[in-house]
């Protein structure tokens, strides 16, 4: 079996590259060997390597700067996804891309279930949201992961900036009406890893699995929540800091005014996933605890 990775550089990319080798052939192409932005390289690549599973943890994921640059993120985010879909639905096999929370505008009171209305915020939301649509409009065998809030040992993200802030600074003001599951990139590869044996081993009964679900971790907390945990486990680790989880003080997202909104309620219900695929996803803490003991280790 051959497996194509787009996007091996990212946080969860790299994770990917881990997980899908023991699967089979894995060819990881990144920028210097596909433009996704030009339609003839992406086709090129696909039938370069003649893929029975096309994995994409490429995006357009600069939130805030797809205001102005509308063009870019509908071209990965969207475009190109459509592109990838319907090359791989005319070849049998399996396409399998990541989504995200903010295709929701954060309104509802409880967990988003993955037939609620998308109702996106922002351009990013948006685009990403059309990614959606295009992988199913194509009609072939699919597995679309809506995920949030990702983060990693590697990268740019939330986790990595804390506690870079709290060894810069003595008190940080941070974000707490605005809900979420920090979701780790090592937990989103071992369950697309384990989805994708499954629906490989299956055959053509698979076809049943084939759709959109929801990926997260388990429970769910805030910005604020987030930081004064991984600022926590940085100080009992011995990290050097400055500031204490005490010292992050809770803020509103008024407070911290962006160019893109970004929903209040980011919760999604894992119950498809889990019962498909039969497996248990770990509490959020879980794999943050472990991310921090990594990043403080270094």
């Amino acid at each position: 079996m051959r497996i194509l990775l787009f996007g091996p550089t990212g946080q969860v990319g790299w994770e990917l590259q881990r997980a899908l080798a023991p699967l089979g052939q894995l060819v990881a192409c990144g920028r210097d060997s596909v433009d996704l932005a030009d339609r003839t390289s992406l086709a090129a690549a696909i039938a370069r390597h003649q893929p029975d599973v096309l994995v994409n943890a490429a995006a357009y994921t600069q939130v805030d700067r797809a205001e102005s640059d509308p063009a870019s993120a509908e071209r990965i985010n969207a475009a190109a996804v459509g592109e990838m879909a319907d090359a791989m639905a005319a070849r049998g096999g399996w396409f399998l891309h990541y989504s995200t929370d903010y295709v929701f505008d954060g309104t509802k009171a409880g967990v988003y279930r993955e037939d609620d209305p998308a109702a996106p915020l922002g351009v990013y939301g948006a685009s990403k949201r059309a990614g959606e649509v295009a992988a199913a409009a194509a009609g072939g065998r699919h597995l679309v992961l809506r995920t949030s809030w990702v983060y990693a040992a590697r990268g740019q993200n939330f986790v990595r900036t804390m506690l870079r802030l709290a060894k810069e600074r003595q008190s940080l003001r941070v974000v707490a009406d605005q809900t979420g599951s920090p979701t780790s990139a090592e937990l989103i590869a071992d369950v697309t890893a384990h989805a994708l044996k499954r629906v490989l081993d299956d055959g053509t009964e698979s076809d049943r699995m084939s759709g959109l679900y929801h990926l997260t971790a388990d429970g769910h907390t805030t910005w604020h929540g987030l930081a004064s945990r991984v600022i926590g486990q940085a100080d009992n680790a011995g990290a050097q800091l400055s500031c204490r989880a005490e010292n992050v003080e809770p803020i509103g997202t008024s407070d911290y005014p962006t160019p893109a909104q970004r929903p209040a309620n980011s919760r999604l219900d894992t119950t498809r996933l889990r019962e498909t695929f039969g497996i248990t996803l770990p509490d959020w803490r879980y794999h943050v605890d472990r991310t921090v003991a990594e990043l403080t280790e270094q």
